[in-house]
């Protein structure tokens, strides 16, 4: 059986869903062999892309010239491009060994709406890679930051429904069915084909953060008279204080810090309307190390003092 080769030059995505890894799983669902060039690696996970490390422009092109050198191709599908010896090394590449097509896949922004690019480097994409491309595969919202007024571009404008890394998938699969001889509208019409059964079948991976929000109210909940930092909640969930902050951020819009804080300070104005103790028992029953920090939290929640609360209860 032949195998049907395809390069992609494009950023890691650690979930799985976009990136070199989505290209991959489509580029051999379909019967294609994909070879892979790294442009960027992300950290990230359902939530959103927390870093980028951008790989050095000199071992992008080592990657890329290491593959056709040795491995005889004619589509190279491109990706993430992040910066300029990235785009330089790419330019070069397809200038040098001039494959018979060469797709685009613009990533400008996340599925999450984080821009990827700078302006600087998308201006010289305009100049330097757009003239390239023999099909340039772009979301209409995408189209003025990218292409502007370069009529001369081949440009299919992707219905994009949000989907992770659908834009990947489509590309991908416009990027075989070129090696495979068909027309770039034939393959096009396949592609379009081919995702809309992969709507059907797939989902969006799913993180566990709403479930990880729950439990963290349940620890507050538990641990509130005894500890308000950050770090021991994240502990006893098991996961990073960022994860638990991306998680707050994302289902309450608030700091973990902020949500402790809040419940706390809600405990503590309900025991002061309710109960006879003094305000010296009620720091410490709250785990305060004396009376004075007590009335400064206090103080800075509800802007007076416990005591003052409790009079004009």
């Amino acid at each position: 059986m032949e195998k049907y080769t395809i390069l992609t030059i494009t950023g890691s995505d650690s979930t799985g869903g976009s990136g070199v890894q989505a290209d991959i799983k489509t580029i051999s669902a379909l019967g294609g062999y994909a070879l892979s060039a790294i442009t960027s690696i992300t950290v990230q996970n359902t939530l959103g892309i927390q870093q980028f490390y951008d790989v050095p422009g000199t071992i992008v092109s080592g990657q890329i010239e290491a593959i056709i050198n040795d491995i005889k191709l004619d589509v190279i599908k491109v990706g993430m491009i992040r910066n300029n010896s990235t785009l330089q090394a790419v330019v070069e590449a397809i200038v040098k060994y001039g494959p018979k097509y060469v797709v685009y896949d613009p990533i400008v922004y996340s599925s999450l709406g984080e821009k990827l690019m700078t302006t600087e480097v998308i201006e010289s994409i305009r100049q330097k890679l757009l003239p390239l491309c023999s099909l340039i595969i772009i979301r209409k919202k995408d189209f003025d930051v990218v292409v502007g007024d370069n009529k001369e571009a081949n440009v299919y404008f992707l219905d994009d429904n949000g989907m992770h890394g659908m834009a990947n998938t489509f590309s991908s699969a416009v990027s075989l069915y070129l090696s495979k001889g068909f027309s770039i509208e034939d393959s096009i019409s396949k592609a379009k084909n081919y995702v809309n059964q992969q709507q059907v079948i797939t989902s969006d991976l799913k993180g566990r953060s709403s479930e990880l929000y729950n439990d963290f109210l349940d620890y507050i909940e538990q641990y509130h008279t005894s500890n308000s930092d950050v770090a021991f909640y994240a502990d006893c969930l098991n996961v990073s204080s960022r994860y638990l902050a991306q998680v707050c951020k994302k289902i309450a819009d608030k700091s973990p810090k902020t949500i402790i804080d809040d419940f706390l300070i809600d405990k503590i104005c309900a025991k002061l309307k309710t109960s006879t103790d003094t305000i010296q028992q009620v720091a410490y029953e709250f785990g305060f190390l004396s009376q004075a920090h007590f009335a400064k939290f206090f103080r800075k929640m509800k802007g007076e003092s416990p005591s003052d609360y409790r009079k004009n209860i």
